[in-house]
């Protein structure tokens, strides 16, 4: 997500991806640290496999129409075949049940996928934090 916010940032009309059908379930940074405070705060919790999760999924096509949309872009995504993961590499939904953090815990996500979205991008076109990435480089 930070790639593709600092590309779009940096004035690029064209961003190069693969696959846009992966759906995935974000959290935003805040909400992460505040569910490893309340697992960090509740004996009930130890040696149990716990997901810090939203309960929700986003495809990855409508996740970048959001961020578009935050940012007032009219940025083109195009398939590159090249960034096309081989089928057996790709994970095509990863999605956490969040059932067990708010029942033993009490634990809630408080930031909406656009809320995190705002403030990520918000954080990244200040200058000072915009120019420690190189929008013209590919990273995954």
């Amino acid at each position: 997500i930070p790639t593709i916010i600092t590309q779009i940032a940096s004035g690029i009309k064209e961003i190069k991806l693969g696959d846009l059908t992966p759906t995935r379930d974000f959290n935003y940074v805040k909400d992460t640290c505040r569910g490893f405070i309340a697992l960090a705060d509740c004996s009930d919790t130890i040696g149990k496999e716990i997901n810090i999760a939203t309960n929700s999924e986003i495809s990855m096509q409508d996740c970048l129409q959001l961020i578009k949309e935050i940012m007032h872009s009219d940025v083109a995504f195009v398939t590159d075949e090249q960034r096309v993961r081989p089928g057996k590499s790709e994970v095509f939904r990863l999605w956490g049940d969040n059932t067990l953090i708010r029942e033993l815990t009490g634990f809630q996500p408080v930031y909406s996928l656009q809320q995190g979205l705002t403030e990520t991008i918000e954080w990244l076109q200040k200058t000072e934090n915009l120019r420690k990435y190189k929008a013209d480089i590919y990273n995954v």
